[in-house]
């Protein structure tokens, strides 16, 4: 993707692409190695204002079920007693405050909602691109990720999790929005 020469001419409504935004997270195991999955299934929109990026917003929603790490004992763990899936099946955001860092950065502060415990969270995004597609959609492309502590949400098994498991874990956001015709 190329971007465009000013940010105004993001101005719009979007949708996330959900067949090029990754939505991922790392987190250490035993302290030794990084663990990284995924989440399969989400939907996302935006509003984004150019002119006044204070005006922007953003909501996700993630189906807690579709996590996967490449690993189906492990993933069966996260889902049932880590993000406890039967009782809490989305994991949502919804911005509350975007805020201009320099011409491409920004921070998006909002509502994270994980286990049914709401916490204000921040995201650290870059603007990595935008174009017209060959079909004449307005894409615009942006890479972002925040630190969280999963025990601030009640993402938590037992005593020898904390010891196995990193406290903090690292959201990744690689994503992609259509803009709305």
């Amino acid at each position: 993707m190329t971007t465009t020469t000013t940010l105004s001419e993001l101005t719009g409504d979007y949708v996330l692409d959900t067949a090029h935004t990754r939505i991922g997270f790392v987190a250490r195991h035993a302290m030794a190695t990084r663990v990284r999955g995924q989440f399969d299934k989400f939907e996302g929109s935006a509003h984004l204002d150019g002119d006044d990026p204070s005006k922007s917003s953003a909501q996700l929603t993630i189906q807690a079920m579709s996590i996967q790490t490449r690993n189906q004992q492990r993933d069966d763990q996260l889902r049932s007693t880590f993000l406890d899936v039967d009782n809490h099946p989305a994991i949502t955001f919804t911005s509350t405050k975007v805020k201009q860092v320099d011409a491409t950065t920004f921070k998006a502060t909002g509502d994270l909602t994980i286990r049914g415990v709401t916490k204000p969270v921040t995201v650290d995004f870059e603007l990595t691109g935008a174009e017209n597609d060959p079909r004449g959609d307005f894409r615009v492309g942006f890479g972002g990720s925040v630190t969280i502590s999963r025990k601030d949400w009640g993402v938590n098994w037992n005593a020898a999790t904390s010891v196995l498991v990193s406290e903090k874990v690292t959201l990744e956001f690689d994503v992609v929005a259509i803009r709305r015709s």
